[in-house]
């Protein structure tokens, strides 16, 4: 099973990548981002790293760190959640009957030396382990390389083709049919929900740091819920593209509408537009 990963430069058409995530279930877009990015990113995360524990338990990792809510804490990370390439390719991967898809969770991932390898697991099982229809794509992830990513760093391990497998098969999956998802700082690995893989293990003496970024059906529950994360003022302020991704907008039909069936969209331009006014009304009079 463990035949590699598919790579890809920025150029490349989304409908090719797309098709290489549905075929193998990863693959990975090189340098899709500059250095200077990456460096605005590492500087704003930089402080939250430092105030966050390491997880609780195995699966978090006692020796990484998983702080979120990016877009209230790391407003440069916009440039990589919203992404226009990766934007599509995730529209392209998932289901195409959906009417809308979201923002399922945003958080910077820390290996600090010493982090054993994660479990391997897929993504959609935070769905109380439903197991969807083979042909509805639930879910896409993603991972930002702030770092390189190396094997010996923790690079995220992938097991291609896995996507194609029943929840009774994911079983018979050892590490030794998973790859690394090596790849150079600013790149991308881009993979599916019912993708199985894992964090590595970092035997290095260096921290591996990315940005993990997981988009879903706009009519599933999102895992980190972006209304309490994100404080509505912040939110009101982003690119309204952003403020849909976030879940913003009718998930499907009436999914998610605010009092008379207003779409939230509308509720939260209309409180940025009066909050706006009112720090206006204030600069002019002096209070």
């Amino acid at each position: 099973m463990a035949e590699g990963i598919a790579r890809f430069e920025p150029s490349a058409p989304p409908a090719e990548i797309a098709a290489a995530v549905q075929a193998d279930g990863a693959a990975i877009v090189e340098r899709i981002v500059g250095d200077e990015l990456c460096d605005k990113v590492a500087a704003e995360l930089a402080p939250t790293l430092a105030s966050t524990p390491p997880g609780g338990d195995g699966f978090t990792g006692d020796r990484t760190r998983r702080p979120g809510a990016l877009l209230a804490t790391c407003p440069s990370s916009v440039d990589m959640i919203a992404h226009d390439l990766v934007l599509e390719v995730t529209d392209t991967v998932l289901w195409p009957d959906k009417t809308t898809f979201q923002l399922h969770l945003t958080q910077a991932i820390a290996l600090d030396p010493g982090q054993e390898a994660q479990a391997l697991h897929r993504d959609q099982w935070s769905f109380d382990f439903f197991e969807f229809p083979p042909e509805v794509e639930a879910e896409v992830s993603t991972i930002w390389a702030l770092t390189d990513f190396t094997e010996a760093n923790g690079a995220t391990r992938v097991a291609p083709g896995s996507n194609h497998l029943r929840d009774s098969e994911v079983g018979t999956i050892g590490f030794g049919d998973t790859v690394p998802a090596e790849m150079p700082r600013a790149s991308v690995v881009i993979y599916t929900g019912r993708t199985v893989h894992g964090g590595g293990a970092n035997t290095s003496g260096e921290t591996r740091i990315g940005i993990n970024v997981d988009y879903v059906l706009g009519w599933l529950r999102q895992e980190e819920n972006q209304y309490l994360s994100i404080p509505r003022e912040v939110a009101a302020a982003l690119p309204e593209k952003v403020q849909k991704l976030m879940g913003y907008q009718m998930g499907a039909y009436e999914l998610g509408y605010v009092g008379d069936l207003r779409d939230p969209i509308s509720v939260l331009r209309e409180e940025g537009r009066a909050a706006a006014d009112t720090s206006r009304r204030s600069f002019n009079t002096g209070d």
